[in-house]
């Protein structure tokens, strides 16, 4: 069983489950959302267990802290399979093996095929660097600052076909000032991100 949830000063935490959810992490790059993620499980926040990590980038610093944490990590290179529903296939299988319930993308920078979408319905969450339906796609951060808008922030949404346009679980928003490059922008946007992401995993979660 999982401890008490402790109670962050920003956000009010749903109340955990007796079972841990079995999450499932797919990123690209960093990793950043995963160690936020994992940080929550540790203090007792998120009622959670990572199953295993699966990245698609050779370099990704993911895999390293996967490791750190004595998690079974899995590079699956999109640019090894002859299209995207095979690589999906091959993910959605090892997802499988590892019995997850929740697929997080943690900066996985890959659209979702029906392949994956099926295999876990409603049950893929994805966080991106704006409010959405704000500012969707590639280089959010960027079209935030291009529009002259002065409140961007960052989204958890369940993904569907249509690249960001899932049901919306939580958002945060993050404050644009007069001197703001993309890398200040997005610093601060990451900020907000990490707290966002593991509560709002539970909060989807107590909506299934």
């Amino acid at each position: 069983m999982c401890s008490e949830a402790l109670i962050s000063p920003a956000l009010d935490w749903p109340a955990v489950r007796d079972l841990p959810l079995r999450l499932g992490i797919l990123a690209s790059g960093n990793g950043s959302n995963f160690a936020a993620i994992a940080q929550a499980i540790d203090q007792g926040q998120l009622c959670a267990q990572i199953q295993g990590v699966i990245y698609n980038n050779p370099q990704a610093r993911v895999a390293q802290r996967a490791a750190e944490r004595g998690l079974p990590s899995v590079l699956i290179n999109h640019r090894d399979f002859g299209g995207r529903e095979t690589f999906d296939a091959t993910v959605a299988a090892t997802l499988r093996g590892w019995d997850v319930d929740w697929v997080i993308m943690a900066g996985w920078m890959r659209c979702a095929t029906p392949v994956l979408l099926d295999a876990f319905p409603g049950h893929i969450l994805n966080i991106h660097p704006s409010l959405l339906p704000s500012f969707p796609g590639l280089h959010a951060v960027e079209q935030a600052l291009r529009a002259g808008v002065t409140i961007t922030g960052c989204t958890v949404h369940i993904v569907t076909l249509a690249v960001d346009q899932g049901p919306i679980i939580a958002q945060a928003a993050v404050p644009i000032f007069g001197g703001d490059t993309p890398d200040t922008l997005a610093r601060r946007i990451h900020t907000q991100e990490h707290q966002l992401y593991p509560w709002a995993i539970a909060l989807a979660a107590g909506r299934a």
